[in-house]
């Protein structure tokens, strides 16, 4: 009999009840009992869906109070020695790491002051994982039993769980050195981390686990063939201990095919492979499969949120059955389900036609059990008719096709995606027309999003309020932003954004072709969640999203305003995407009608466009080649076509954030000016890589994501280190991303001091 198995659940909860009490412990409002007491009922809540939902493989260990790779540093202590010498509780030390953490002197508690950890994305997708950061001085030991202690929560329910690691060679090869021991390799520490691995797989061993899921996303990306051999030499050494559960290994968002030999002969129970990825696969992985192991099919979607196909994934697995037989196939998620929705039981405004072509995390675990059960000979008719129905029903949909979008698309040519003239040119132009000072300084976009303005936004929404007063409250949000602004005198403004749920979401409810959930949320990072929006058709723009308040904030001052746009490629990489269009056809769509937006703020007098690219290096493919060359071709177009319809003396900016940037991408987007998050790197060579590039940037001075407030003494120590690499007259001065999440005291004085940092600099090049 074919198994079903979830490589793991949403930690979220169905209503962000972990993002509620984690900020609240954050703010002291609860005690640490109180978020221990959440996030024990979270984890029984998950435990207790999946078993009565009959998945026979579920996970333990996916749950993270802020993210699962930064729990395995706390596990393994990789902790740097500035957060140590704090002498702060586990969970504590945990929070410092991701978020950073700085607090005065009490009574009876010393003065804390430290930044955190760098934050990446995690592959291809939306999720930040917290980079382990390795020195000289890591000792590696057992801080706790994390995942032997929620193994043991688990049984005490009567469920049999299957715990999660992120393996040996993906921790460290996704990991870093710390600054102060850039020569070291962190994957040199291999042989001095594998017996930690082997202490915890006997833990839980002791305590009655019997098999353990080991995640190698890494697996999939192009890897040195000393990282191939790392694979082989920590999974022979595993699988030789004796007495540790049985070891499948896990990787999932594409094809391992160019690392295949490494997982050859390997002494472990079975392999987990992502067949919605990467199906192409199957015949070279199963191929490797040994006699005595098993195969887990990933064909349920862990990264989308359209029905799965049970006919076709039927067959796909019959596929597999036949090579190997049913006891040793198990169907399953492609990859963890963190990055979808929870419960699409939840929604309730959603258009019922669409509602019946999707499927939340809640509702994979049934499509998993299903597929396990059809190729497995019970009877699932009425579970196989429903699902064709909707399948078929999606195929014919009138939602989905717009000719005239479609038009639009096919008659993009190069003039449509090449400004009037080279930057140098329009850098003229702008020099005359702006008359900015050296190290100018700016601010990403959104200011903070108070519970004042979240309140009027509901009430709006729930119609207790008229569109005139809500539009009041918006105007008066707007003229706070920029009075504080000039108060601290930045030299480029923005208007705060107060109007905005989300930055894609808010112009995605403007386009015709996307769906919207009530509570489709999804870790974005610790305590942030986002609500995707659905590409469910053609996209267009039915008339402007943004410029009225723009214009408005425009009106209130005298010095530049930034109209604030969010790119195509952070619109359709932060939405769940069609899967019956190819993503270049829906960048474009969205370059198209973010086009008529970008002239529409220009006809009306904003001089200053951002449209803001975060995601971009995240749609990029994961191996070299030519899917890779055709992204960066396409993904660079759809940007221009949006923003190269406008005057040489319009500048153009965009932003960047939490990825590792190749320089030649970016000089393809032809951006006027770029920013840049670059709070957390510590590494001089990262500046150097952009030491050529032509247009002028700004590389991100703090860290948004943190409370802590910099000096203004910090601020001139980072743009020192800036400034010995990249010349001062293309150095722009801000943030590294938008203080949406930040407190008003503390972006008051971080501003300010960043603002004083660049007149200090001013005023030693004036010498």
């Amino acid at each position: 009999m074919v198994k079903s198995a979830v490589l793991g659940f949403p930690r979220i909860g169905p209503n962000r009840e972990l993002k509620k009490v984690t900020e609240s412990y954050w703010n002291g409002k609860v005690t640490v009992d109180d978020l221990f007491k959440v996030g024990k009922e979270l984890r029984a809540q998950n435990w207790k869906l999946q078993k009565d939902a009959g998945v026979d493989i579920i996970p333990s260990n996916d749950f993270s109070y802020y993210d699962h790779v930064l729990d395995l540093s706390l596990l393994f202590n990789v902790i740097p020695d500035r957060y140590t010498k704090y002498q702060l509780s586990p969970i504590d030390t945990l929070f410092a790491m991701g978020r950073g953490l700085q607090r005065k002197a009490t009574e009876t508690e010393k003065a804390v002051d430290v930044t955190a950890l760098e934050m990446v994305k995690w592959f291809d997708s939306n999720y930040h994982y917290v980079r382990p950061t390795f020195s000289h001085s890591t000792q590696f030991k057992l801080n706790g039993q994390k995942p032997v202690d929620e193994f043991l929560e688990a049984k005490e329910l009567g469920i049999q769980t299957r715990p999660v690691l992120v393996g040996p060679v993906s921790f460290l090869y996704l990991g870093k050195a710390d600054k102060d021991s850039l020569d070291l390799e962190p994957l040199s520490l291999l042989e001095k981390l594998l017996p930690l691995y082997v202490e915890i797989l006997q833990k839980l061993a002791a305590a009655g686990a019997t098999e353990v899921q080991l995640d190698e996303p890494t697996l999939v990306l192009d890897l040195p063939k000393e990282v191939q051999a790392a694979v082989k030499t920590a999974y022979t050494f595993l699988g030789n201990q004796a007495g540790l559960p049985k070891i499948t290994l896990a990787t999932y968002f594409g094809t391992v095919v160019p690392n295949l030999d490494a997982l050859k002969e390997l002494p472990i129970a079975g392999f987990h492979f992502d067949f919605i990825r990467a199906a192409e696969q199957f015949d070279d992985v199963a191929s490797i499969i040994g006699a005595n192991q098993t195969l887990s099919v990933g064909i349920v979607d862990g990264r989308n949120i359209w029905k799965n196909d049970f006919a076709k994934s039927s067959e796909f697995v019959q596929k597999a059955i036949s090579k190997l037989g049913a006891e040793r196939v198990i169907v399953a998620t492609s990859s963890s389900l963190l990055h979808t929705p929870v419960d699409l039981n939840n929604e309730n405004k959603l258009n019922a036609e669409l509602k019946n072509y999707f499927s939340f995390a809640t509702q994979k675990l049934e499509e998993v059990v299903v597929i396990a059960k059809n190729v497995s000979g019970q009877d699932v008719s009425a579970a196989l008719e429903a699902n064709a129905k909707s399948v078929a029903a999606k195929a014919s949909s009138t939602f989905i096709n717009d000719p005239a979008v479609q038009q639009r698309v096919a008659s993009i040519d190069k003039k449509m995606s090449t400004r009037a003239a080279p930057f140098g040119e329009r850098l003229a132009e702008q020099e005359k027309a702006f008359n900015l000072p050296l190290f100018p300084t700016t601010t990403i976009g959104s200011f903070p999003q108070t519970k004042d303005i979240r309140i009027n936004r509901n009430k709006f929404t729930k119609g207790t309020i008229s569109a005139e007063e809500y539009e009041q409250f918006i105007n008066s949000e707007i003229e706070k932003v920029i009075r504080f602004q000039e108060e601290i005198d930045l030299d480029v403004l923005v208007h705060g954004e107060p109007e905005r749920n989300d930055m894609v979401q808010y112009f995605g409810e403007q386009l015709k072709g996307y769906a919207f959930t009530t509570n489709g949320w999804v870790q974005s990072y610790g305590s942030r969640y986002v609500r995707p929006p659905i590409i469910v058709g053609d996209l267009s723009r039915p008339k402007a999203m943004s410029v009225k308040e723009s214009v408005y904030a425009q009106s209130l001052t005298k010095k530049l305003v930034k109209g604030m746009l969010t790119g195509p490629i952070t619109c359709l990489r932060w939405s769940f995407p069609r899967v019956d269009v190819d993503q270049k056809t829906q960048a474009l769509q969205l370059a198209l009608a973010l086009r008529d937006e970008v002239n529409d703020l220009e006809a009306a007098g904003i001089r200053v466009i951002q449209v803001d690219e975060p995601a971009i290096r995240e749609g990029l493919p994961l191996r070299a080649g030519a899917e890779r060359s055709d992204y960066q071709q396409w993904a660079a177009e759809a940007f221009r076509v949006a923003t190269s319809g406008v005057a040489n003396k319009t500048q153009i900016h965009s932003h960047f954030c939490y990825s590792d940037l190749d320089p030649n991408h970016i000089k393809a987007l032809d951006a006027d000016v770029v920013s840049i998050e670059f709070s957390k790197k510590d590494d001089a060579n990262y500046i150097a890589e952009f030491k050529d590039y032509p247009n002028h940037i700004g590389l991100g001075l703090f860290d948004i994501h943190s409370p802590r407030v910099p000096s203004k003494e910090e601020f001139i120590t980072k743009i020192e280190t800036i400034l010995k690499t990249y010349p001062a007259e293309k150095f722009w001065v801000n943030p590294d991303c938008g203080l949406k999440t930040r407190g008003w005291e503390e972006t008051r004085l971080s501003l300010t001091n960043m603002v004083n940092a660049a007149k200090y600099f001013r005023e030693q090049y004036k010498k």
